[in-house]
């Protein structure tokens, strides 16, 4: 397959996973479908809390997800306030690092396979090590197999999921931003200070700045991602 038949490949998949999406929000019982999309911004949350604690030298501890679309992470660790703010801003910006990764190698079929055999086998791992409750293992159980099962399947079947996903988690970036600008947080475990809470706690300043920088940020990483996957692909250069 040439380059410019893959381009249009994965063009077409962006651009049919984007008018799914759309569907899912008009159509009878739609956003019921959705709901297990809108979880998918959860993982990535809480996951990018976790990982950004590892990070930094600290210990992912646990997680856990709720029917609610809340969830929970919790760490450990001798860090700074810088880091601790870090970790916070771990987790907002989950969702807009995942999806700027999906439009990244979601130009490639091969990339897509192997980004989602990767992943599906880390989240295997979190199931074991850190994913504590039931609701939490059952989600994430069923979304490492989706992983497995599209990146085995098959090259096109793959970029599909890869894509699809990257189009959810850029929605949630929108959809969740109301998070950004309060100083609480309501979870199925009660009720916790925000991450933007916890980085001015850190840093100083009030937590809605904190919101709109991270707002900002993650808007800028979204646009990177679209970016590489619009850029025309490099041709090899043939010497003599």
């Amino acid at each position: 397959m040439s380059s410019a038949d893959d381009s249009s490949r994965a063009r077409a998949a962006l651009l049919g996973s984007v008018i799914v999406t759309a569907l899912l929000y008009v159509v009878p019982y739609g956003p019921l479908l959705a709901w297990p999309l809108v979880l998918l911004s959860t993982l990535a949350h809480e996951l990018g809390h976790g990982l950004a604690a590892v990070m930094v030298g600290g210990r992912f501890e646990s997680l856990v997800m709720f029917a609610d679309a809340s969830g929970l992470a919790t760490w450990s660790g001798e860090v700074s306030r810088l880091e601790r703010a870090f970790i916070s801003a771990g987790g907002l910006a989950g969702p807009a690092v995942v999806a700027g990764l999906c439009f990244g190698v979601g130009r490639s079929s091969r990339a897509s396979r192997l980004s989602l055999v990767l992943l599906g086998i880390g989240l295997i791992a979190a199931e074991v090590l850190v994913v504590r409750n039931l609701f939490g293992l059952a989600f994430v159980g069923i979304v490492a197999a989706a992983c497995l099962g599209l990146g085995l399947r098959g090259r096109e079947a793959a970029r599909w999921g890869v894509l699809f996903a990257g189009v959810q988690l850029a929605l949630s970036v929108f959809s969740r931003a109301d998070y950004l600008f309060t100083a609480t947080a309501q979870t199925g475990a009660g009720e916790h200070p925000s991450d933007v809470a916890h980085i001015a706690e850190a840093l100083l300043l009030p937590y809605w700045f904190w919101g709109g920088a991270i707002g900002l940020l993650s808007v800028a990483v979204l646009l990177l991602g679209l970016l590489s996957f619009f850029l025309p692909a490099r041709r090899p250069v043939a010497e003599a």
